[in-house]
This record gives structure tokens, sequence and C-alpha cells, in this order.
């Protein structure tokens, strides 16, 4: 059967895994069974994913990121270096909580900083962004940005990755993009 991925020759991928065209997967990575990988994402040095994650279509997930099971990636999310998830709120060595799992969803074009922790059961915001380094134990808005551990929202961040500057009526525009928000009853959106 032929593929339309690129796997390094460290890489390993266990049965039963959907990988989706155009995709890399680098150096000493461990794709684990029934794992579902989009198309065009970039798996770097080091990463695993966990059995029955979901990742959706031009992720990026750069070195030494760990993706437990239970999460859903979104398209377009980026999860810097070292990035990492959990899966159970309350482990423990000598008791097995498999059946404990909590979900944790990073919605579209999300971003999470180099080294932040995201403690599971929780869903991270559309095109939200989270600081390197950052500890998130609980939901993050559409384009909220949050630093710190705890992590705590600091602004608003356009969908190309810029702070957010809203003048008193309620309205800002992305520098990058010219693309216009609207900050209402503390949500963000797009105009």
């Amino acid at each position: 059967m032929e593929t339309f991925f690129f796997a390094h020759e460290t890489s390993v991928i266990d049965p039963d895994c959907q990988i989706g065209e155009g995709t890399k997967i680098w150096h000493f990575s461990h794709i684990m069974s029934n794992c579902s990988i989009g198309q065009n994402c970039s798996i770097g040095q080091n990463v695993v994913i966990s059995p029955e994650v979901k990742i959706g279509n031009r992720v990026k997930i750069q070195n030494n990121v760990s993706v437990y099971t239970g999460v859903i990636c979104e398209d377009d999310v980026f999860l810097g270096p070292s990035a990492v998830f959990t899966n159970v709120f309350n482990p423990r060595s000598a008791i097995v909580r498999k059946d404990e799992y909590k979900p944790t969803q990073v919605l579209k074009g999300a971003t999470i900083g180099a080294n932040a922790t995201i403690v599971c059961g929780i869903t991270i915001g559309r095109y939200a962004f989270i600081g390197a380094g950052a500890v998130v134990t609980k939901n993050i808005p559409d384009y909220a940005l949050v630093m710190g551990n705890p992590a705590r929202q600091t602004g608003w961040m356009s969908e190309y990755g810029h702070k957010l500057k809203f003048n008193p009526e309620g309205l800002a525009v992305c520098p990058e993009s010219q693309d216009k928000y609207r900050l209402e009853n503390g949500k963000v959106s797009k105009i």
C-alpha cells in the first residue's frame, strides 16, 4: 500500500493509525495505535501521540510534545516545544485510572506556547493564545491571551497572533491582517 505522508526511519507508527496526506513525522516520534492525524501536519522530533488522539489538518507539533489519550486538536493548532497535556486529574502510580481519562479540546487555530502544561478536562477556545510556560487549569475563551501559573487572561489575540487593542466602543483591528474584532459582554468575535 502506498503512503502519502513522510515518516523518518527512526519514528514508530503503531497499527491502525490514520495519517493524512502531506503530513511529516520526524525523528524518534511515536504515534500510538488508533490515532487520527490530518493532512499537512508537522510532527517534530521526540513527540508522543498516545492512543486514540485526534489531530486535525495543518497542525504543527514542535519537538518533545506529549499529547495523551483524550486530547483532540482541531485544524491549524500550534503546539510549542515541550508542551504537555495530562489526562488524569489525580494520578497515582499504584492506582490504575485509565477509565477516568478526562477529554481536552484545543479548538481551531489555538496556539500553546513552549513548556506550557494543559491540565485535562478543559477546552481551549478558537484562536486562543497560551503563553510559554503557562499552566492551564480551566477553560480558555476564544481569542484569549493567557499566561502564568496558574494561567490568567491578560488580553485578547487576533487570528494572526497579535494582541488586540480595543477602543472605547469595543472595536479593534489586527495590525497585520486588518481584520476587525468586537469585544462585547466579555467575548471577542471577528467582524
